[in-house]
């Protein structure tokens, strides 16, 4: 199979799972019992181009980018860094309850976007190898638990949610993202 076929095929599957993805939450609860299947992104040099750049490219995390716009965060996370964003997908921001993410997007509620988006993100590049079962603390001052089940690894964040890994190791020029399938919540 040459490497265009691969790549168009690995696209199409990669479209399939996220419609499947955006069906089952539409159809589900934030506590899914189900499977996710985590992928490694292809080994690269670091990009040249930073965190909002690779996100803006990616389809799947365009309403991250929104919210990033939104929250005025476009500038920290163009910065040298270095940073771990661990990414919500849009099937994990439509799997919020109705109205959460155009209420957040609001400028009335900037503050309590920055809080939730700043969680997400984690001083340094942590690439899914040197990820450890513990708390880890996040630039907003909170902290979520990665969890490890046979070498698999989950986010448990502040109210309780679990995220799992989508896809590892994106690499940028001032940091590593991970895509995750849930938004992860702070601490009240």
């Amino acid at each position: 199979m040459s490497t265009r076929t691969r790549t168009r095929t690995t696209s199409m599957v990669v479209a399939a799972l996220v419609a499947v993805s955006l069906l089952a939450a539409a159809c589900s609860s934030n506590s899914s019992s189900s499977t996710t299947t985590t992928t490694k992104a292809p080994a690269m040099a670091t990009s040249s181009e930073n965190i909002v750049q690779i996100a803006a490219a990616d389809p799947q995390l365009s309403t991250l980018v929104a919210a990033v716009k939104a929250a005025g965060l476009v500038g920290t996370l163009e910065g040298p860094g270095p940073y771990t964003v661990f990414a919500p997908t849009n099937a994990a921001f439509a799997a919020l309850p109705a109205g959460t993410v155009s209420t957040l997007l609001e400028p009335a509620n900037k503050a309590e976007l920055t809080s939730i988006l700043t969680y997400h993100v984690v001083p340094g590049k942590v690439e899914a190898a040197d990820l450890k079962a513990g708390p880890v603390t996040t630039v907003n001052g909170a902290t979520f638990t990665v969890n490890s089940d046979n070498g698999t690894f989950t986010i448990t964040d502040g109210k309780g949610g679990t995220a799992h890994f989508v896809t590892t190791d994106i690499e940028a020029s001032n940091g590593v993202i991970h895509v995750i399938d849930a938004v992860l919540m702070p601490p009240a």
